[in-house]
């Protein structure tokens, strides 16, 4: 499974092209295709960037849902209506749209955060705010991750 780490300040320049970090680069190329899907986080102020394997599988867990049911069509129009298939170019620019830009008010201070299985673009003030808000709520919940199983131990 392919994971992205780390934060990554970048500029967004005038043609609405961003540099994608070289060890996203080397994780996508490393899964077979740098081919993403981007699209506005309903959940918060970036822009959510997916290698289209995972998103293929987030896809999957949608089809799942009763397909009338509002859930449904909430989750779809939130997930898929905006989203774009992209890839970087061969010197690892990525183009962002304008929409997503202009809706989410990007400047030329753009910072990319891992975020495990996908990777996020935002505006740089809000990435730092962000970050120290998910970090005192993970304090404040007491929040941890069961420990890991030895390699062959019953689940």
């Amino acid at each position: 499974m392919t994971r992205f780490l780390g934060t990554h300040n970048v500029k967004l320049d005038k043609k609405g092209r961003i540099s994608v970090p070289a060890p996203f680069r080397a994780r996508l190329e490393a899964q077979g295709s740098a081919q993403i899907v981007l699209f506005r986080s309903y959940q918060l102020e970036c822009i959510e960037c997916w290698p289209e394997p995972a998103f293929e599988l987030l896809a999957e867990s949608h089809d799942r849902l009763d397909i009338f049911s509002a859930g449904a069509n909430d989750l779809g129009a939130s997930l898929f209506a905006g989203a774009q298939y992209a890839r970087p170019d061969a010197e690892g620019r990525l183009v962002l749209p304008p929409d997503l830009v202009a809706g989410l008010g990007l400047g030329e201070a753009v910072t990319i955060l891992g975020a495990n299985r996908s990777f996020q673009i935002w505006d740089s003030a809000r990435a730092a705010a962000h970050l120290a808000e998910a970090r005192e709520r993970a304090r404040a919940g007491n929040l941890t991750l069961p420990a890991p199983r030895a390699p062959g131990a019953a689940p």
